[in-house]
Protein backbone atom coordinates (compact mmCIF):
# COMPACT_ATOMS: atom_id res chain seq x y z
CA UNK A 1 0.00 0.00 0.00
CA UNK A 2 1.63 2.89 -1.29
CA UNK A 3 1.44 6.22 0.22
CA UNK A 4 0.12 9.16 -1.53
CA UNK A 5 1.24 12.69 -1.31
CA UNK A 6 -0.35 15.61 -0.85
CA UNK A 7 -0.60 19.15 0.68
CA UNK A 8 -1.67 20.20 3.83
CA UNK A 9 -3.80 23.01 2.09
CA UNK A 10 -5.30 20.44 -0.16
CA UNK A 11 -6.14 17.54 2.89
CA UNK A 12 -8.26 20.83 4.40
CA UNK A 13 -10.14 21.69 1.61
CA UNK A 14 -11.00 17.72 1.25
CA UNK A 15 -10.66 16.66 4.47
CA UNK A 16 -13.58 14.62 4.73
CA UNK A 17 -12.99 12.45 1.32
CA UNK A 18 -9.23 11.55 2.37
CA UNK A 19 -10.93 10.19 5.59
CA UNK A 20 -13.45 8.48 3.60
CA UNK A 21 -10.61 6.94 1.08
CA UNK A 22 -8.30 5.99 4.71
CA UNK A 23 -11.78 4.09 5.64
CA UNK A 24 -13.02 2.52 2.60
CA UNK A 25 -9.78 2.20 0.57
CA UNK A 26 -7.19 1.66 3.38
CA UNK A 27 -5.47 4.54 1.38
CA UNK A 28 -2.67 6.13 3.04
CA UNK A 29 -1.33 10.14 2.28
CA UNK A 30 1.74 11.54 3.13
CA UNK A 31 0.83 15.45 4.12
CA UNK A 32 3.34 17.80 3.04
CA UNK A 33 3.71 21.42 3.96
CA UNK A 34 6.08 23.09 1.00
CA UNK A 35 7.91 20.43 0.11
CA UNK A 36 8.62 19.03 3.25
CA UNK A 37 6.67 15.95 4.47
CA UNK A 38 5.01 16.49 7.92
CA UNK A 39 2.59 14.27 8.64
CA UNK A 40 0.80 10.69 7.45
CA UNK A 41 -3.14 10.20 7.40
CA UNK A 42 -3.29 6.43 7.40
CA UNK A 43 -5.96 3.09 8.44
CA UNK A 44 -4.64 2.39 12.22
CA UNK A 45 -3.62 -1.32 12.22
CA UNK A 46 -6.87 -3.37 13.06
CA UNK A 47 -6.60 -5.90 16.02
CA UNK A 48 -8.27 -7.22 18.88
CA UNK A 49 -8.78 -4.79 22.13
CA UNK A 50 -8.41 -5.58 25.29
CA UNK A 51 -11.61 -6.88 26.18
CA UNK A 52 -11.55 -9.06 23.83
CA UNK A 53 -9.78 -11.11 25.43
CA UNK A 54 -11.96 -12.98 28.17
CA UNK A 55 -13.86 -14.41 24.80
CA UNK A 56 -10.46 -15.18 23.46
CA UNK A 57 -9.79 -16.86 26.52
CA UNK A 58 -12.71 -18.71 26.47
CA UNK A 59 -12.22 -20.22 22.99
CA UNK A 60 -9.07 -21.85 23.03
CA UNK A 61 -9.20 -25.66 23.85
CA UNK A 62 -8.63 -26.72 27.22
CA UNK A 63 -5.61 -29.29 28.42
CA UNK A 64 -6.79 -32.69 29.87
CA UNK A 65 -6.09 -33.20 33.58
CA UNK A 66 -2.88 -35.17 32.28
CA UNK A 67 -1.68 -32.79 30.08
CA UNK A 68 -2.35 -30.06 33.07
CA UNK A 69 0.10 -32.08 35.31
CA UNK A 70 2.65 -32.72 33.16
CA UNK A 71 2.85 -28.75 32.67
CA UNK A 72 2.39 -28.10 35.87
CA UNK A 73 5.91 -30.68 36.69
CA UNK A 74 7.54 -29.07 33.66
CA UNK A 75 6.91 -25.39 35.43
CA UNK A 76 8.22 -26.74 38.60
CA UNK A 77 11.29 -28.54 37.52
CA UNK A 78 12.32 -25.29 35.46
CA UNK A 79 11.51 -23.34 38.95
CA UNK A 80 13.64 -25.68 40.75
CA UNK A 81 16.71 -26.05 38.26
CA UNK A 82 16.99 -21.50 38.52
CA UNK A 83 16.71 -21.55 42.19
CA UNK A 84 19.60 -23.80 42.25
CA UNK A 85 21.38 -21.69 39.93
CA UNK A 86 21.11 -19.04 42.26
CA UNK A 87 21.31 -15.12 41.80
CA UNK A 88 24.17 -14.05 39.87
CA UNK A 89 25.40 -10.26 39.46
CA UNK A 90 25.45 -9.57 35.89
CA UNK A 91 27.73 -6.48 36.65
CA UNK A 92 30.84 -8.72 37.78
CA UNK A 93 33.49 -10.06 35.65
Amino acid sequence: MAANTITVTDAVRHFSDYVSRVVYRHESFVLCKGKKPVAELRPLPSGRRLGDLPGILRSLPRLSKTDAAAFAADVETARRAIDARGLRDPWAS
